[in-house]
């Protein structure tokens, strides 16, 4: 097992870039979906496939479940103390420790990039295989949801995404290094990231929405 987790999420990552981008993400209907009992994005629904066996997500339910963060309460933020805890275990090695803080945030916030991050950096220095797939394959299906909510190559068509941290996961992802430098505008419902290196341009999306 590969020792650096990123790379593993960049290997994963250039297989499945062949695959075609789908629609522009409906952040209006993604959050009434989450909320209608009857409907097959209901996130209790989802989040059950979730944690049981992410593979079996289509794209609809795994947009479904990253951009529905917008519309939940109960999140883990890295400025959570409990949070804070799990960072200070992981800069200390004590990847036993990471495991028991990050499983009890799991629990709480199972979407979030940053956890999972953390779990699998704990998993894969434990040579926990097993666990370490299962949160790599959800890990996985929410950061396919963000490289297919556009191309990147303008405003219009800028990757999506929830947060400044989720952004630097992408660019990880996209392979973007620091030698890369940013220019930011406000656009409508959030902060657009434009990334530039030479000719080469990335756009990016960081959203605040207040519906």
């Amino acid at each position: 097992m590969k020792n650096h987790v990123l790379l593993l999420l960049l290997l994963f990552s250039v297989f499945s870039f062949g695959q075609k981008s789908k629609p522009a993400v409906d952040l209006k209907t993604i959050g009434k979906n989450l909320k209608n009992g009857k409907s097959p994005y209901n996130y209790e629904k989802m989040i059950f496939k979730y944690k049981g066996y992410p593979k079996s997500l289509d794209s609809i339910e795994s947009q479904h479940l990253y951009y529905g963060r917008n519309f939940r309460n109960d999140l883990v933020s890295t400025t959570d103390e409990n949070f804070k805890t799990l960072a200070d275990a992981f800069k200390n090695g004590n990847f036993d420790e990471c495991i028991k803080q990050g499983k009890a945030l799991y629990e709480k916030d199972p979407t979030n990039l940053d956890v999972l991050l953390i779990l699998l950096r704990a998993y894969d220095s434990k040579k926990d295989g097993s666990n370490f797939m299962h949160h790599l394959n959800q890990f996985r299906t929410l950061t396919d949801a963000v490289r297919h909510s556009g191309d990147g190559k303008s405003e219009n068509t800028a990757y999506l995404v929830n947060s400044v941290g989720d952004e630097y996961i992408l660019l990880n992802i996209l392979n973007l290094g620091q030698d890369y430098t940013r220019v930011s505008k406000p656009g409508k419902e959030g902060m657009v990231d434009i990334w530039k290196k030479d000719n080469n341009i990335v756009y990016i999306k960081v959203l605040y929405i207040d519906f």
